[in-house]
Formats: C-alpha cells, structure tokens, sequence
C-alpha cells in the first residue's frame, strides 16, 4: 500500500483551483528510493521541422490535471492507495542546445531507472522516446504501443538522424526495442514517400493503419495488442495527434480523421497485465488550442496509464 505522505489533494477537500498545480495534484518531491511512480515533464521541442509549442505542455497539463479525482470509474482502481506517485518535476533541457537537452533528458530518466521509478511523462515532441528509452530500456529491448498518425520511422529529417519522427528506427536499431512486440496504431495521413512505413514492415511491426482500425472495430484491435504485447515488458507512446484535431487541436502536426479520446481511452486500458516500465504522451502544443481541451484529453490519459501501471508495480519491484 502507499504511504499516506504522499496522497495527492483531495479534492472533495481542497478546491481543485488552490494550491500550485502538479501532475494530478501528487507531492511534488525530488525523486528518491521511496517513489514508485514519477509523473515528469520534459518540455522539449527543438525536434520538430514544423511547428514548435510542445514545450508549454508540461505547464498546462499540471494545470489542467486538477480535474483528476481518486479512483477509476471503470477499473475501480485507487492508484494513489496502491503506490507511491510523486510529481518529479521537469528533466533538464537546454533550448539552444539539441545534443546537451538530449543526453541530459537520457542522465535524468537513467536516475529515475536506478531508483526502480517507473515514468509517466509529458513531452515535449516526439523525439523524447530516444532519450527516455536508452535510459529504460539499455538492459533489454522493450515491447512498443504507439498511438500515432505518424510511423516516425524515417532514417532522418532535414539531414538529422535523431527528431520527432526518427524514435521508432533508432530504437529498433539501438537494440531498445523489440520489434516483433511492437503495435503501431492510428496511422494515417499524407506521407513523405511509399517508403515512409516500409522500415516498420520489414521489422516486423504490426501495424494498424486508422483504415485498417475502422475496418476492423475496437475490439478486434484490442485483441491483437494484447496478442502481441502478451504480458511482458511495454513502453506507451501515444503522440497527440493520433487522435482526431477535432477533439485535440493542440498539436503541431495535426491529421484529419483519427481516434476520438474514447477510442484511447479504451486501447490504453488494453495495456492491462502488462508490465509498463514507462509511457509518455507527446506532441501537445497548448498554443493551438486556448479552449484547453486537448490538455484535458492528455491529463485523463495519463491518468488511464497510471490506472494500467500502478496495479502492476508491486509484483515487480
């Protein structure tokens, strides 16, 4: 059970509107042995080629987390009562600097692997994942769920090997990910080339383009992810823009006709059984969308990946 120190606000005592904002209003503490789960923020986004603003995503996601309560509605898990969950605050970033921002988001997550915390995180772009998974992953390869409108498979971008849509090659190939437990799901939308998905084919990835999802429902997609992913090691990736701008327009590279948050919500909670070392939510640009609505749709999710994660962490640690 988790120590009472570290229970978040409740707040059906404590307004929801007082107190400094954190990931589901959880203790803000420097990470240590005692934390089981580290909710983080990487504001990163100096890997994008088109639009910037996932920076501010950390930021808004706190804020907007406030409307966070205690248990799942479905599940009935209480992640809080299970495990300790702490808000660690932000890896290190320098913006003028790619490499150094680079090799220090690696060196913090590495400090959280060695204290046996187990990560959810809010990008930052989609180039966070190198990073995150040489830190978590450098012991043995890792299963993948990616919700995604984009395979981010290209061998580079603008003559760089490592940006938003490199991660899933330089892990396959920087042996981080096993690519026989790899799904990739949502992807959609105009591409650079016929070559844009082939790595990902050759590997071995299953692949289910958002076409091939509606052709085949939910529940038959829910299906093959447990399938694949079985019960072993995953890490979750779930860039924003996998879901349809109409619900999340904060994004830099938004694509027409993609998941509604209730699909997401749904594949996530798929992930259960599994043993999630770690996941992130990416890619949200709070700049595009002053309603707020799409850090609203990113602090549930992370909530869902607490659900599926917390239940898991004391057989494992």
């Amino acid at each position: 059970m988790a120590d009472p120190k570290y229970r978040p606000l409740d707040p059906s005592i404590t307004p929801r509107f007082a107190d400094v904002a954190t990931f589901m209003r959880a203790k803000r503490v420097e990470m240590n042995e005692e934390i089981d789960v580290g909710l983080v923020g990487v504001p990163f986004d100096i890997g994008v080629n088109y639009r910037s603003g996932p920076r501010e995503a950390p930021a808004f996601v706190r804020q907007y987390s406030r409307l966070i309560r205690m248990v799942h509605p479905t599940s009935g898990v209480a992640p809080f009562d299970l495990v300790n969950v702490a808000d660690l605050g932000d890896a290190p970033v320098n913006p003028l600097d790619f490499a150094q921002s680079i090799a220090d988001i690696e060196a913090f997550f590495a400090k959280l692997k060695a204290l046996d915390i187990r990560p959810i995180t809010i990008g930052g772009d989609h180039t966070i994942p190198t990073p995150i998974l040489r830190a978590l992953a450098q012991d043995e390869p890792t299963g993948i769920f990616q919700i995604d409108s984009h395979p981010d498979t290209l061998d580079e971008m603008c003559g760089t090997k490592i940006n938003h849509a490199t991660f899933m090659r330089r892990g396959v190939e920087e042996g981080l990910i096993d690519p026989k437990r790899v799904v990739q799901l949502g992807l959609r939308g105009s591409r650079f080339s016929q070559n844009d998905i082939q790595f990902g084919v050759d590997a071995g990835f299953t692949i289910i383009t958002f076409d091939e999802y509606e052709e085949m429902g939910r529940a038959a997609a829910i299906e093959t992810i447990k399938a694949v992913l079985g019960g072993g090691r995953v890490y979750a990736t779930i860039d924003i823009d996998g879901l349809d701008p109409s619900f999340c327009p904060g994004t830099a590279v938004p694509e027409i006709g993609g998941l509604t948050p209730r699909d997401a919500q749904m594949l996530v909670r798929a992930l259960e059984g599994t043993d999630l070392i770690g996941a992130d939510i990416s890619e949200v640009a709070p700049c595009y969308d002053p309603a707020g609505i799409t850090s609203v749709t990113a602090a549930n999710l992370m909530f869902e990946l607490l659900c599926v994660m917390a239940p898991a962490v004391p057989r494992h640690r």
